[in-house]
């Protein structure tokens, strides 16, 4: 396995919440999200702009912002089109916008009623916006290791379509495994081209994952040269709008017990990650 350089761990909250069917209280929110913030993750992916119809769990995250207490870990938030963005950009306290762009136009118009087409469109107005506000668009590859509808799929749809959008000067790209289709030789094989074909461009990964194949996954990721992972405690998540059942996201306490173990060294707050996840197991109880 390689270890050369250190992992980007983004910790990602917003999706462990957006398909919760309970309706977590913005206290609580804020409260969690707090404690988030003090263990040192690189980013958290703490909200999104969206339509509250749409996302309802997110309905509160303007209020949420002014109430969090800010560290040296970036906060991203999720938008779906130009006008989330927009929206988002007003906030100083905002590092990233990210924006999931499927390369299956059935989840495409499901996510964020538009075409590939169209969300491409979409991709060059918030890079846009980005540089005017001095923020950085995170593009999602949703669905990039296959969908369930049918739709049409292959390595190379996937690398033509990030080679169109690192063409408008986006520079992070994060690998979307939506509903937990990928088998470890397709992370390997699709991260480890577009790591070594796009080496300004840092490449990553947002794997859903039941716990019986989560370690061979990261392990193909990690082969492949990739060094940013995104997960969320308990391994709660996946996207509402792909199906009904949520796959999960990667737990990221395993996540760091199998790093560590790999031989890299993390440097997070052990305390604040153990009330964190204290937290994390009362609000998905």
């Amino acid at each position: 396995m390689k270890k050369e350089g250190n992992i980007s761990l983004i910790e990602c909250p917003r999706d462990a919440m957006q398909g919760w069917k309970q309706l977590i209280p913005t206290e609580k929110k804020v409260e969690y999200l707090n404690a988030l913030l003090k263990v040192g993750f690189d980013v958290l992916d703490f909200g999104s702009f969206v339509s509250p119809k749409a996302i309802p769990q997110m309905a509160d995250t303007k209020e949420v912002i002014p109430r969090l207490k800010l560290t040296d870990t970036k906060l991203l938030a999720i938008v779906a089109n130009t006008r989330g963005a927009e929206e988002a950009s007003e906030f100083d306290e905002i590092a990233y916008l990210g924006f999931p762009f499927s390369v299956s136009e059935t989840f495409q118009q499901r996510n964020t009623n538009s075409s590939m087409v169209q969300s491409l469109v979409r991709v060059q107005e918030i890079q846009d916006i980005c540089e005017e506000t001095k923020k950085k668009a995170v593009i999602y590859i949703s669905m990039g290791f296959g969908n369930p509808y049918g739709d049409p799929w292959s390595e190379q749809i996937v690398f033509e379509w990030v080679e169109r959008i690192v063409s408008l000067g986006v520079d992070i790209i994060s690998l979307a495994d939506t509903v937990g289709v990928a088998t470890p030789q397709q992370v390997e094989s699709i991260t480890k081209y577009l790591v070594d074909s796009l080496p300004d461009i840092t490449v990553g990964v947002h794997l859903h994952s039941t716990p019986n194949n989560r370690a061979d996954k990261i392990d193909a990721a990690l082969n492949a040269g990739c060094l940013r992972f995104d997960g969320a405690l308990k391994g709660i998540g996946g996207c509402p709008m792909a199906n009904d059942e949520l796959v999960g996201n990667m737990d990221t306490e395993w996540m760091i017990a199998h790093f560590e173990k790999a031989g890299y060294n993390l440097q997070l707050d052990r305390e604040a990650l153990a009330t964190a996840s204290r937290l994390a197991a009362e609000i998905f109880a």
